[in-house]
């Protein structure tokens, strides 16, 4: 027997009558945070090369923002899940795909785009920079890695009796080789007896489109959080590496310098040696390692 709603409907004849469009609803976009590492020019070839985090930025061809550096992203399709529409948007931006992958957060701000209401399901990749192939949207104009820079400008706490307020405002700088883009961006963490929440806010802003520096702010939060307790760092190695060159990424994603010994430590459980060595002029060879759950071929 069909069960009757309140109206005496069933699922049925409730479906039949039901009109999507008596309500309003919004577009949805997924907007990558495209993360890879670099390595700086060095005047001299004795010196190991310096690591640089990069995100991948798309300049925008057509408003709103027209000019302003984005994120690289779109609509998602009917036909796809936000998964696969991040994936596709991967492929397309990058010429890449089976990466590290991540949904990162959905950002809802009431008019966070001019054109009408979008809701944006953001996502983190990790890509080795051998792997790169840069393209652009029919939207995009351009499309450049950006050097990310991520600090701490101040600290603010407020005391209550059922818990605390916590506000760090940081300075988003991103420095391509002809543009630099900066932002403050303010992470207000609430804490209470019964709850606990985390917000972004924009505080300024030059050159970035939509509200993608809080969703870049966002993913450099999860990647540094994620780099103490996991692998996630050796999505963004090359198939092979030295134990130092491995060192200077987790070095410039934490944005501090690491105990040599205690570092080794902490990544001899995700590595494995291999019998290859560097063959750098000037350097003396180092052993060569993969990631654990990596087969050789």
């Amino acid at each position: 027997m069909d069960l009757l709603d309140k109206d005496g409907l069933t699922e049925r004849e409730f479906l039949e009558q039901y009109r999507a469009g008596d309500y309003e609803r919004p577009s949805v976009a997924t907007d990558m945070v495209i993360f890879t590492v670099t390595e700086a020019e060095v005047d001299s070839y004795r010196r190991l090369p310096e690591k640089e985090l990069r995100v991948l930025l798309i300049r925008r061809g057509g408003h709103p923002f027209l000019g302003k550096w984005a994120l690289p992203g779109g609509f998602v399709l009917p036909t796809e899940t936000t998964d696969q529409a991040a994936a596709r948007e991967l492929r397309e931006e990058t010429g890449v795909e089976d990466v590290y992958l991540e949904q990162l957060y959905t950002f809802s701000d009431i008019g966070r785009d001019p054109r009408t209401w979008v809701i944006s399901c953001s996502y983190m990749a990790l890509i080795n920079s051998d792997k790169l192939e840069l393209k652009s949207g029919d939207d995009a104009a351009d499309a450049a890695w950006f050097k990310v820079s991520y600090r701490l400008l101040r600290e603010q706490k407020e005391l209550f009796e059922d818990g605390y307020v916590k506000t760090l405002e940081y300075e988003l700088k991103l420095s391509s080789e002809t543009e630099e883009l900066t932002a403050v961006v303010a992470r207000k963490v609430t804490a209470k007896t019964t709850s606990a929440s985390t917000e972004y806010e924009i505080v300024s802003n030059e050159g970035l489109a939509f509200d993608h520096a809080k969703i870049i702010a966002c993913a450099i939060e999860r990647l540094r959080g994620k780099v103490t307790y996991t692998d996630i760092a050796l999505h963004l190695m090359p198939k092979l590496f030295t134990l130092t060159e491995l060192q200077q990424v987790y070095e410039v994603i934490m944005d501090k310098e690491l105990l040599k010994a205690a570092f080794r430590r902490k990544v001899a459980e995700l590595v494995t040696e291999t019998d290859h060595y560097t063959e750098n002029a000037g350097h003396r060879p180092s052993r060569l390692y993969r990631r654990n759950l990596e087969e050789t071929q």
